[in-house]
């Protein structure tokens, strides 16, 4: 896959290209003259995904086409978040290879539009191997890639982003716009506010400068708002602020003070809870902190000397503090809240490549990706476990050779993905098509060392992981030197040569020294050593076409993709989780990888039977029947009996970053009896052991816990008897005589009727008639008096929108398709009713959180990759010319009929009380809590309403695939 060929030159595009020789691709997987599509068996899918807790119906679509080897988690995630094309349409995806071949088919022509293939059957070649990748889950890019590649709209590849702000008002308003930009289009962004003067600064006028804390606090409600507008995952945004700036402690203090905000309102009996009502008073919630510390504070805190800190706009000394205290006071706050997060300013920037072009300031929200100012990142990971090979005597080995080849490849289409990319402000595409950052990285790592038998916190784990790491990284920058030598190096490279191959002796150097275990990674280093000593080679005669190549990302919803057990670096989360069943239902497994490990651990197949038996039964290996106390630590995971220390998690970081060009996106997770020290000597280690960002998350330590029906239910309980009781009773409003109204013909399954829906003048639905077009039936006469009772409901207060969110996806006969464009498929007639008086008369926030869009918003979103309102005015006049005829006045006549006040209270009080708290875990966080008997401090999906889990530095659901991060 490395060769190239001297044919005459083809046209680069790239700025300052040598002559094109163009790249010849070697076949891997695929066989000549059979399509990758050929060679494996599809099936036909039902996709219905629901929400657990009401019941209703998320997504569906029927009859999607996949390989028979996938999974139905796998399957569901795909199909709902990235076929394209209304539900219901022609145009809307259904099969897994119109998917690929979207992508790989945009790729491929690209590639040979600007130069990078020696022939034809070179591009040929790459588009099969690269379709046969991702066919069978070798490697998956990142999001981004699969909702936009070939689609009308623009084609953005980058998930993360990096954004700058001066001293200037100016420069803050566009900071907001910038951001808020990305957010709309679901990624994330970062960026170091320090150039902001401080609070303790004079303006030009004389007063005091308003510092940057007061400018977050317009960012964060911000971010806020179009999160809120989304109502699909919140806005993922990292804020940095340097160790030296005169208002570090109030940047610390922020998120703390607000925590303290939180336990006071709770206190008071406000509802504080994750999702509350309440919640949204709290501010500073939508961005993850870090400071960014350099060699300078880390000494004179071991020193326990002085630091200065400066003005920005001078650079002199305002203040000087005591170093210890301040490091102790931002422990003490990630101790409370788990912010601010660290970032290690001078070894990030030890191994920038592009130093003579800019500082490394800030990262992006999950702080795998460090390059510069107004630059983004495309990702993509590989699935670690495709290459573990098992021979027929139990010997494993991990494949090296097809690893690399796999990574030239991938490293080959990500950086042509630049050519057509499109980014969300000119800036920010100036500087990725000048350094064209690249950010390939892995997942299942955690899967991976426990199926080899290494625990994760053990030298041989880690050994494991540095030598692929090594190889990955040293493997793209061979492929970049290589695709340098056909389009050219990238422009900023001329400037950045010397730096550029400094930062490739540090990678190789720190290869050379790096410590081999064992028979599992001393070959793995071998290719990687054989791969630097050729990124040194060949970047001194070609250059680089990048300038960054890795970093280690959260793969949350690519990594639900590949079917992957474990997310990027992390371990794994239990040693038990749910699989989904196709044609329904779910069962609680032990993970594949537990019978491997106690395989290559020597056990016999009868002891591994009463092994796997036991987890099963207690979610553990402790006291597992046959199984040596030494192998324990093989089976820990990041939760559970037998959980990774803290210092464990830190040392595979540190395993893991001198050889990448990014960093990693982790968390540390500590228990709750971790105090303010330990998360001192955590900050302090990840320094001195070479890590570049790190943050911690102490459990139980945030006030705010995730909605659900059990909290309510026990605070209940816990509540006073209050003295005296104060009965409300609900007041019934009439609708006058003259009333405004819309009458709607309508067809669901060949069934057909008539909806008439009256409102009050004044704005407000008050009544709907119900008339089937057989008279006399059973169904017709239900009809009538299901809609005496809505309306009844209707004029008691009970709002439009919790009848549209009971109703909407209720199933039964007739169903099917109807004749209203806007609602072309229902479930049942009361499923078409309510989705179409939401249409007519709920405004577009209430619901497009519903999920009810008509025709023309989903075609917007089409065009866009956004909802937008484009809501009319409720016209009373326009609704005056369609109002009931006189005919159906004594039907009017019967809704004033209303049954007792008291008994109309009870049942709508019946209807709106909580449910129960369920009984059965619906996911592996869910099942972990269980067996735990905790409450893990993770947010509901916005999508599905099951709980997430931490996957890096962000959450993931495993429900949908949604993640609160740029994966």
């Amino acid at each position: 896959m490395t060769e190239t060929t001297s044919g005459p030159a083809r046209g680069s595009r790239a700025k300052g290209g040598k002559a094109n020789k163009g790249l010849r691709i070697e076949r891997v997987h695929t066989t000549p003259g059979v399509h990758p599509y050929d060679e494996v068996t599809w099936e036909r899918r039902d996709v219905v995904m629901t929400n657990w807790r009401d019941g209703s119906i998320n997504f569906e679509q029927r009859g999607v086409e996949f390989p028979d080897f996938w999974s139905v988690n796998a399957v569901n995630i795909v199909t709902s978040k990235y076929f394209r094309g209304a539900v219901g349409t022609p145009q809307r995806e259904n099969s897994l290879r119109q998917l690929i071949d979207r992508v790989v088919k945009t790729y491929r022509a690209a590639g040979e539009d600007n130069g990078y293939f020696a022939s034809p059957a070179d591009a040929e070649i790459f588009e099969h191997e690269l379709a046969y990748a991702v066919l069978h889950q070798i490697f998956a890019f990142n999001s981004p890639v699969w909702f936009n590649v070939g689609t009308k709209q623009p084609q953005q590849v980058s998930a993360c982003f990096i954004l700058s702000v001066d001293d200037s008002m100016e420069s803050i308003l566009d900071w907001y716009k910038e951001e808020g930009m990305i957010f709309k289009g679901g990624s994330g962004a970062g960026l170091n506010l320090s150039r902001i003067r401080s609070s303790k600064e004079l303006l030009s006028s004389g007063g005091n400068a308003s510092g940057p804390v007061s400018f977050m606090r317009g960012a964060d409600a911000s971010a806020g708002t179009i999160k809120s507008g989304g109502a699909t995952r919140r806005a993922a945004k990292m804020v940095v602020l340097d160790v030296d700036h005169p208002d570090v402690e109030a940047f610390i203090d922020t998120k703390v003070k607000e925590e303290e905000k939180i336990r006071a309102l709770r206190d008071a009996g406000f509802d504080m809870d994750l999702g509350g009502d309440d919640i949204t008073s709290v501010q500073y919630q939508n961005a993850n902190n870090s400071v960014r510390v350099n060699d300078a504070f880390m000494k004179a805190v071991e020193s326990g000397s002085k630091f200065e800190l400066r003005g920005r706009m001078t650079g002199e000394p305002v203040e000087e503090v005591d170093a210890k205290q301040l490091f102790r006071k931002m422990a003490e706050a990630a101790h409370v809240c788990a912010d601010p997060g660290i970032q290690y300013d001078d070894t990030i920037n030890h191994w920038h490549t592009s130093p003579e072009t800019g500082r490394i300031t800030a990262s992006n929200p999950c702080s795998e990706y460090m390059h510069l100012d107004n630059s983004s990142c495309n990702l993509a990971s590989l699935n670690l476990m495709k290459f573990l090979r098992d021979d027929d005597k139990g010997n494993q080995s991990f494949d090296a050779e097809r690893f690399a080849k796999v990574t030239e490849l991938v490293i080959t289409a990500m950086d042509i993905s630049i050519c057509f990319a499109d980014f969300p402000t000119e800036k920010i595409g100036e500087t990725t098509r000048a350094f064209r950052q690249l950010g390939i990285g892995y997942a299942n790592l955690g899967a991976l060392l426990m199926a080899t038998g290494h625990a994760y916190d053990s030298d041989g784990g880690r050994a494991l992981a540095g030598s692929i790491t090594s190889l990955m990284t040293g493997t793209s920058y061979k492929r970049s030197a290589e695709i340098a030598a056909v389009v050219g190096p990238y422009e900023g490279y001329a400037r950045n040569a010397d730096a550029h191959n400094r930062v490739m002796k540090q990678h190789s150097d720190a290869n050379d020294v790096a410590t081999r275990m064992d028979d599992l990674d001393t070959p793995v280093w071998a290719a990687a050593t054989e791969a630097w000593q050729d990124v040194l080679r060949l970047g001194k005669k070609n250059g680089f076409r990048n300038a960054q190549a890795s970093v280690l990302a959260p793969t949350g919803t690519i990594g639900l993709m590949m079917d992957c057990d474990t997310t990027g670096v992390e371990p794994d989360l239990a040693l038990v989780k749910f699989k989904k069943l196709v044609g329904g239902g779910s069962m609680q497994i032990v993970n594949n990888t537990v019978p491997k490990a106690l395989k290559r651990l020597g056990y016999q197949p009868e002891q591994i039977e009463a092994i796997v038996e036991h987890i099963a039964e207690h979610g553990n290996v402790v006291d597992a029947p046959s199984l040596k106390p030494e192998h324990y630590e093989v089976f820990d995971c990041a939760m559970g009996e037998r959980s990774i220390s803290p210092m464990g998690h830190v040392r595979m970081m540190a395993a893991a970053q001198p050889f990448l060009s990014g960093a990693i996106s982790k968390t540390v997770n500590m228990p709750a009896s971790s105090t303010v020290e330990d998360v001192e000597e955590i900050y302090l280690q990840g320094w001195k052991l070479g890590t570049k960002a790190l943050a911690v998350y102490v459990e139980n330590s945030k006030v705010g816990q995730p909605l659900s029906a059990k909290s309510k239910e026990e605070k209940k309980a816990e509540a006073p008897e209050p003295e005296k009781v104060v009965e409300y009773r609900p007041i019934r409003r009439r609708l006058p005589k003259g009333r405004p109204g819309i009458t709607t013909s309508f067809t669901v399954g060949g069934a057909e009727g008539y909806m008439t829906a009256n409102s009050y003048p004044d704005d407000g639905l008050g009544e709907v008639f119900l008339k089937m077009s057989k008279q006399g039936s059973t169904l017709a006469g239900m009809m009538d008096a299901f809609s005496i009772a809505v309306s009844v409901g209707l004029q008691y207060g009970v709002p439009l929108e919790t009848y549209v969110s009971k109703f909407t996806n209720m199933r039964f006969e007739p169903a099917g398709m109807t004749d209203d464009t806007d609602v072309r498929m229902a479930q049942s007639i009361v499923d078409y009713i309510f989705r179409r008086l939401a249409l007519d008369f709920l405004p577009f926030e209430i619901r497009s959180a519903l999920g009810i869009h008509s025709a023309a918003e989903r075609q917007r979103h089409l065009e866009t990759g956004s909802y937008e309102a484009n809501e009319e005015e409720f016209d009373a006049d326009a609704l005056a010319q369609s109002a009931p005829k006189a005919g159906q006045d004594s039907q009017a006549a019967s809704h004033e009929e209303a049954p007792d006040s008291k008994d109309t209270q009870r049942t709508v009080a019946e209807s709106e009380a909580p449910a129960p708290a369920p009984r059965e875990a619906h996911n592996s966080t869910e099942l972990l809590e269980m067996q735990l008997g905790l409450n893990a401090d993770a947010p509901l999906c916005f999508s599905c309403g099951t709980k997430m889990r931490r996957a890096g530095s962000c959450y993931l659901c495993e429900g949908c695939g949604s993640t609160s991060g740029c994966s």
